[in-house]
C-alpha cells in the first residue's frame, strides 16, 4: 500500500504544561534556570568543581568542547556555504556588526570604567563584544519572527567560523592575551585541535553523517548544554574559590545587567536604522537585527578557557552570561511580537 504524505507527517506535539508555556512566551527556559541553578551550586560548594576536586573537570570539558564543534562541522555542509554567499549586503552588515561594531561600542565605554574593578569589568565586556553570534537561537528568533531562514544559517554559521580567528585576534590587541611566543604557539594548538580539526573533520563527514547529526539534532543541542553548563560550573567554582566576587555588591550586578539591556537596545536600533537604510526586505532585516545582535556563550566559554588561562573565568564570563541570559529573553518577546504581526498582515 502506498504511503500518502498525511501518513508520513509527524504527530501533532503535546500541549506544554501551562508552567512551561508561560516561561516560554517570557524566553525563559530549562537552560536559563539550570545556568542559575550551577552557579548556585558553585556558591555552595565551589570545591567540587575547583582545582581541589579530585574529578578531572578539565580533560571532561575539553573533550566535550571538541565534540561540540565536531557535531557543528557535521551539520555544516558546502553547499549551505555556498548557496549563503549570494545575499552578500546583508552577511557584511551582520559580521561587521558582530565583529566591529560590537568592539568599537566597547571601546568607547572604556573611558567610563576607569577603576581597577571597573577596569577588569570593562575587560570582561570587550571580551563578550568580540565574541561570534550564537547559531541555533538567532535561527530560531529569525523563524518566529518570519525572516529569511537560509540567509539566517548561513550567518549564524559563518559567524561562528570567522569568531575562531578574529575573537583571539581582538583580545590579543587590546587585552594583549598571548602576546609571549610561547603562549601564542600554546593557544594556536589548542584552537587548531579543539575547534578547528573538529569542524575541518565534521564538515569532511557531512555528506556521508550529516543526515544522522540533523536528525538528532535536537540531542546533539542537549549535548551542547550541558557541556556548557560544565563549564560555567568549574569556572564559577574556581571563582568562588579565589574569592573573586567578594568586592562585587548586588547593586554592581543590577547596574551590569541595565549596561547590557543598554547595549542590546543600541545595536537593535542600530542595525534596524542601517537596514532600512541599504533597503532591505522584511525577511532580510529580520535576519540582521536577530544574527547581529547576539553573543554566543558557546564559544565565550570555550574561548575564555584558551585565551585565559589561569584567570578567574566566573567574573569573565559573568557579563556574558547576564547578555546571553537577557538577549533570549528580550529576542523572544520581540520575535513573537514580530511574527505575529506578520500573520495579521498575511490574514488581512
Amino acid at each position: 500500500m502506498r504511503t500518502t504524505p498525511t501518513q508520513l507527517a509527524p504527530a501533532p506535539d503535546k500541549p506544554a504544561h501551562p508552567l512551561v508555556a508561560l516561561l516560554s512566551r517570557a524566553g525563559l527556559d530549562w537552560f536559563l534556570l539550570a545556568l542559575i541553578g550551577v552557579v548556585t551550586l558553585a556558591y555552595f560548594f565551589p570545591d567540587a568543581g575547583s582545582k581541589a576536586s579530585p574529578v578531572p573537570w578539565k580533560a571532561i570539558t575539553t573533550g566535550g568542547v571538541a565534540l561540540i564543534f565536531f557535531f557543528y562541522g557535521l551539520r555544516l555542509s558546502g553547499e549551505k556555504l555556498a548557496a549563503g554567499l549570494r545575499n552578500w549586503r546583508l552577511h557584511t552588515v551582520v559580521q561587521l556588526t558582530t565583529f566591529v561594531l560590537f568592539p568599537l561600542l566597547a571601546l568607547a565605554a572604556r573611558p567610563f570604567l576607569t577603576s581597577e574593578k571597573g577596569e577588569l569589568l570593562w575587560q570582561s565586556i570587550f571580551f563578550l563584544c568580540t565574541l561570534p553570534s550564537t547559531v541555533s537561537t538567532s535561527v530560531v528568533m529569525v523563524g518566529i519572527a518570519g525572516g529569511n531562514l537560509p540567509a539566517a544559517i548561513f550567518n549564524a554559521s559563518i559567524s561562528s567560523l570567522i569568531g575562531i580567528v578574529v575573537t583571539p585576534l581582538w583580545c590579543s590587541f587590546i587585552l594583549h592575551t598571548g602576546t609571549a611566543d610561547g603562549q601564542l604557539w600554546s593557544l594556536g594548538l589548542s584552537l587548531l585541535w579543539q575547534v578547528v580539526l573538529p569542524v575541518v573533520a565534521g564538515v569532511l563527514l557531512n555528506r556521508r553523517f550529516g543526515h544522522l547529526a540533523e536528525r538528532h539534532r535536537q540531542g546533539l543541542r542537549l549535548f551542547d548544554q550541558l557541556t556548557i553548563l560544565l563549564i560555567v560550573f568549574t569556572s564559577f567554582c574556581e571563582s568562588f574559590a579565589e574569592g573573586v566576587f567578594r568586592s562585587y555588591v548586588p547593586t554592581d550586578i543590577l547596574a551590569l545587567g541595565v549596561g547590557m539591556v543598554a547595549l542590546y537596545f543600541l545595536i537593535f536600533g542600530l542595525i534596524w536604522g542601517l537596514s532600512q537604510l541599504l533597503g532591505f526586505s522584511r525577511p532580510d532585516r529580520i535576519v540582521a537585527i536577530f544574527c547581529g545582535s547576539k553573543k554566543s556563550l558557546v564559544h565565550g566559554s570555550v574561548l575564555a578557557s584558551l585565551l585565559f588561562p589561569g584567570a578567574a573565568l566566573g567574573a569573565l564570563l559573568l557579563p556574558l552570561m547576564l547578555y546571553h541570559a537577557l538577549q533570549i529573553i528580550l529576542a523572544s518577546i520581540m520575535a513573537q511580537q514580530m511574527g505575529r504581526r506578520e500573520a495579521v498582515a498575511e490574514a488581512a
